[in-house]
């Protein structure tokens, strides 16, 4: 797997590219998620229109940087989710977490109609 960034309007995109199992290049996805924090960019749109295939350990990477901008502030949303990683989030019940959109436009689009609610903090 490989990644590419480029900011939107509001969010960030990144999109996935090839083969999504987690491992060293889930750790580099995992860092660039905390730098984009670091940086105030909290609003993520992931494009999953250019993977090919996605195991557990990459939805756990999907969810941990998801669990990180919510934490944050933001929230992470997929675009172009095909077929096959649909049938794997219904089946683990995950489409229910993620929000999901037809094209990256509507997804940070969405970022402006639907903005994400602050976690609240407990002290």
């Amino acid at each position: 797997m490989n990644f590419s960034i480029e900011e939107r309007y509001n969010a960030v995109v990144v999109t996935l590219k090839g083969n999504v199992m987690g491992g060293p290049d889930g750790v580099s996805l995992h860092e660039r998620i905390h730098e984009l924090i670091r940086e105030g960019k909290k609003n993520v749109v992931v494009d999953l229109s250019k993977v090919k295939f996605m195991n557990s350990s990459g939805l756990g990477m999907l969810i941990s940087a998801m669990t990180s901008l919510r934490n944050a502030g933001g929230d992470l949303r997929l675009a172009n989710v095909a077929d096959r990683i649909q049938s794997l989030l219904i089946i683990t019940r995950l489409i229910t977490v993620f929000k999901h959109y037809e094209s990256v436009e509507e997804a940070v689009k969405s970022f402006e109609t639907d903005p994400p609610v602050p976690v609240a903090q407990t002290t």
